[in-house]
Protein backbone atom coordinates (compact mmCIF):
# COMPACT_ATOMS: atom_id res chain seq x y z
CA UNK A 1 0.00 0.00 0.00
CA UNK A 2 1.61 3.16 -0.91
CA UNK A 3 1.70 6.29 1.45
CA UNK A 4 0.93 9.75 0.83
CA UNK A 5 3.48 12.60 2.97
CA UNK A 6 2.59 16.11 2.94
CA UNK A 7 4.54 18.24 0.89
CA UNK A 8 5.08 21.27 2.35
CA UNK A 9 7.20 25.16 1.90
CA UNK A 10 9.45 26.04 4.52
CA UNK A 11 7.41 27.96 6.87
CA UNK A 12 5.32 24.43 7.05
CA UNK A 13 2.10 25.64 5.23
CA UNK A 14 0.96 22.19 2.69
CA UNK A 15 1.62 22.35 -0.36
CA UNK A 16 0.87 19.09 -2.37
CA UNK A 17 0.46 15.75 -1.25
CA UNK A 18 2.76 12.84 -2.98
CA UNK A 19 3.76 9.55 -2.42
CA UNK A 20 6.59 8.82 0.03
CA UNK A 21 9.09 7.18 -1.79
CA UNK A 22 9.27 9.59 -4.76
CA UNK A 23 9.41 12.40 -2.36
CA UNK A 24 12.32 10.78 -1.49
CA UNK A 25 13.55 10.02 -4.67
CA UNK A 26 13.16 13.73 -5.70
CA UNK A 27 14.68 15.23 -2.38
CA UNK A 28 11.28 16.87 -2.03
CA UNK A 29 10.14 19.09 1.71
CA UNK A 30 7.83 17.15 3.57
CA UNK A 31 6.22 16.85 6.91
CA UNK A 32 7.80 14.65 9.49
CA UNK A 33 8.16 14.03 13.53
CA UNK A 34 10.84 12.86 15.35
CA UNK A 35 9.55 11.46 19.08
CA UNK A 36 12.03 11.90 21.87
CA UNK A 37 10.91 9.14 25.14
CA UNK A 38 12.54 9.63 28.48
CA UNK A 39 11.89 7.11 31.35
CA UNK A 40 11.98 9.18 35.02
CA UNK A 41 15.90 8.89 35.71
CA UNK A 42 15.99 10.85 32.83
CA UNK A 43 17.73 8.09 30.28
CA UNK A 44 16.61 8.64 26.68
CA UNK A 45 14.85 5.61 24.31
CA UNK A 46 16.90 4.68 21.91
CA UNK A 47 15.77 2.03 19.05
CA UNK A 48 17.81 0.38 16.36
CA UNK A 49 16.53 1.02 12.94
CA UNK A 50 15.25 -2.82 11.50
CA UNK A 51 17.60 -3.74 9.02
CA UNK A 52 14.83 -4.21 6.53
CA UNK A 53 14.50 -0.70 6.67
CA UNK A 54 14.39 1.57 3.23
CA UNK A 55 17.06 3.64 4.50
CA UNK A 56 19.73 3.94 7.81
CA UNK A 57 18.72 0.33 8.61
CA UNK A 58 20.45 -0.67 11.70
CA UNK A 59 21.25 2.22 13.11
CA UNK A 60 20.39 3.68 16.29
CA UNK A 61 18.00 6.67 16.90
CA UNK A 62 15.31 8.35 18.86
CA UNK A 63 12.64 6.37 19.57
CA UNK A 64 10.25 6.66 16.62
CA UNK A 65 10.04 8.61 13.51
CA UNK A 66 7.67 9.35 10.85
CA UNK A 67 5.23 11.11 8.71
CA UNK A 68 1.74 12.63 9.30
CA UNK A 69 -0.42 11.22 6.90
CA UNK A 70 -2.65 13.77 4.91
CA UNK A 71 -5.29 15.37 7.07
CA UNK A 72 -3.74 13.68 10.80
CA UNK A 73 -3.05 15.71 13.48
CA UNK A 74 0.82 15.68 13.59
CA UNK A 75 0.72 15.12 17.78
CA UNK A 76 -1.92 12.25 16.61
CA UNK A 77 0.49 10.92 14.26
CA UNK A 78 3.26 10.80 16.14
CA UNK A 79 1.17 9.17 19.21
CA UNK A 80 -0.02 6.76 16.37
CA UNK A 81 3.74 5.88 15.01
CA UNK A 82 5.06 5.27 18.82
CA UNK A 83 2.36 2.66 19.51
CA UNK A 84 2.97 0.92 16.15
CA UNK A 85 6.44 0.90 16.68
CA UNK A 86 7.34 0.42 20.07
CA UNK A 87 3.86 -0.97 22.08
CA UNK A 88 3.02 2.12 24.01
CA UNK A 89 1.07 5.28 24.17
CA UNK A 90 2.08 8.23 26.10
CA UNK A 91 1.33 11.87 26.61
CA UNK A 92 3.54 13.54 23.94
CA UNK A 93 4.34 17.29 23.69
CA UNK A 94 5.42 19.41 20.87
CA UNK A 95 8.98 21.32 22.05
CA UNK A 96 10.46 22.97 18.53
CA UNK A 97 10.46 22.16 14.82
CA UNK A 98 13.31 22.32 12.52
CA UNK A 99 14.51 21.47 8.65
CA UNK A 100 16.87 19.41 7.36
CA UNK A 101 18.02 17.65 4.90
CA UNK A 102 20.41 14.03 4.29
CA UNK A 103 21.19 12.28 1.23
CA UNK A 104 21.88 8.02 1.43
CA UNK A 105 23.99 5.82 -0.42
CA UNK A 106 20.33 4.66 -2.08
CA UNK A 107 20.05 7.99 -3.87
CA UNK A 108 16.81 8.67 -1.27
CA UNK A 109 17.18 11.83 0.32
CA UNK A 110 15.26 12.96 3.84
CA UNK A 111 14.11 16.60 3.42
CA UNK A 112 12.12 17.20 6.12
CA UNK A 113 10.18 20.02 8.48
CA UNK A 114 10.42 17.75 11.17
CA UNK A 115 8.68 18.22 14.28
CA UNK A 116 9.69 17.45 17.48
CA UNK A 117 7.81 15.64 20.56
CA UNK A 118 8.87 14.52 23.90
CA UNK A 119 7.49 12.35 26.50
CA UNK A 120 8.24 10.03 29.74
CA UNK A 121 7.02 6.48 29.93
CA UNK A 122 8.80 3.65 32.54
CA UNK A 123 6.57 0.59 31.29
CA UNK A 124 6.74 -2.40 28.76
CA UNK A 125 8.00 -1.96 25.51
CA UNK A 126 7.13 -4.10 22.57
CA UNK A 127 9.39 -3.06 19.41
CA UNK A 128 7.28 -4.64 15.99
CA UNK A 129 10.57 -6.37 14.77
CA UNK A 130 10.36 -5.24 11.33
CA UNK A 131 10.54 -1.61 12.26
CA UNK A 132 12.68 -2.09 15.55
CA UNK A 133 16.11 -4.48 15.71
CA UNK A 134 16.84 -3.57 19.54
CA UNK A 135 16.07 -0.68 22.35
CA UNK A 136 17.56 0.61 25.25
CA UNK A 137 17.78 3.36 27.66
CA UNK A 138 20.69 5.40 27.82
CA UNK A 139 22.02 8.77 29.78
CA UNK A 140 22.26 12.21 27.54
CA UNK A 141 26.47 12.09 28.61
CA UNK A 142 26.57 8.19 27.31
CA UNK A 143 24.81 9.11 24.23
CA UNK A 144 26.93 12.19 23.53
CA UNK A 145 30.12 10.15 23.67
CA UNK A 146 28.83 7.53 21.94
CA UNK A 147 28.13 9.83 19.11
CA UNK A 148 31.25 11.41 19.26
CA UNK A 149 33.52 8.51 19.04
CA UNK A 150 30.78 5.98 16.87
CA UNK A 151 29.37 8.44 14.91
CA UNK A 152 28.40 5.93 11.98
CA UNK A 153 26.02 3.98 14.45
CA UNK A 154 23.49 6.57 14.50
CA UNK A 155 20.92 8.16 12.20
CA UNK A 156 22.04 11.88 10.10
CA UNK A 157 18.98 13.11 12.10
CA UNK A 158 19.52 12.25 15.10
CA UNK A 159 23.12 13.84 14.82
CA UNK A 160 21.22 16.68 14.23
CA UNK A 161 17.93 16.76 16.60
CA UNK A 162 19.90 15.16 19.78
CA UNK A 163 22.05 18.32 20.43
CA UNK A 164 19.19 20.40 19.98
CA UNK A 165 16.74 18.25 22.59
CA UNK A 166 19.62 18.08 25.12
CA UNK A 167 20.26 21.84 24.84
CA UNK A 168 16.04 21.93 25.58
CA UNK A 169 15.93 19.81 28.22
CA UNK A 170 19.25 21.80 29.68
CA UNK A 171 17.59 24.80 29.62
CA UNK A 172 14.23 23.96 30.81
CA UNK A 173 16.04 22.81 33.95
CA UNK A 174 17.95 25.67 34.31
CA UNK A 175 15.33 27.83 33.95
CA UNK A 176 13.25 25.43 37.13
CA UNK A 177 15.92 25.64 39.06
CA UNK A 178 16.58 29.68 39.01
CA UNK A 179 12.34 29.61 39.58
CA UNK A 180 12.91 27.27 42.93
CA UNK A 181 15.40 30.07 43.95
Amino acid sequence: MEQEVILVDEQDQQVGVMEKMEVHRKGLLHRAFSVFIFNEKGEMLLQQRSMIKYHSPGLWTNACCSHPKPGEDIQMAAQRRLHEELGFVTSIEEIFDFIYKSSFENGLTEYEFDHVFIGIYDGNIEPDQKEVSDFCFKSLDEIKSSLTSQPAKYTAWFHIAFPMVEKWILERTEMEQGENN
